[in-house]
C-alpha cells in the first residue's frame, strides 16, 4: 500500500516538463528548492553572485541527473537582472512556469 501512495504522490507532483528560474540558488534556501523542483523533474535556470559557488552545485546537480543550468548574477543590479532574463528566456525558449527569487 505504501508503494501506491508513494507512486501516486510522484505523479501527483511531477513537474516534468515545468521550468524553473530560483535566485541565490548556491546556498540554503535557494539551493534546497532546486534540489526539491529538480527532483520532482522541473528543468532550472539558477543565478547566484559567485561563479565558483554555481560551478560546484551544477556540477553536482548533474551527477543527480538533475536539468540544471546557471549564470552569475546580482539580482540588486537591473543591468545584471536584464541579462539574466534574456539568459532565462534563451535558455527556456521563451518558456518560465516557476519564479523563485
Amino acid at each position: 500500500m505504501a508503494d501506491s501512495s508513494a507512486s501516486n504522490l510522484s505523479q501527483r507532483w511531477s513537474l516534468k516538463g515545468m521550468t524553473a528560474l530560483v535566485t541565490g540558488a548556491s546556498k540554503g534556501i535557494g539551493h534546497a528548492i532546486v534540489e526539491e523542483l529538480a527532483g520532482l523533474g522541473a528543468t532550472i535556470h539558477i543565478c547566484a553572485r559567485n561563479k565558483d559557488d554555481i560551478a560546484t552545485c551544477l556540477k553536482n546537480w548533474e551527477a543527480k541527473g538533475y536539468q540544471v543550468t546557471g549564470s552569475v548574477c546580482d539580482v540588486s543590479v537591473p543591468a545584471e537582472r536584464e541579462e539574466l532574463m534574456k539568459t532565462v528566456s534563451s535558455v527556456f525558449g521563451g518558456k518560465l512556469n516557476i519564479l523563485v527569487s
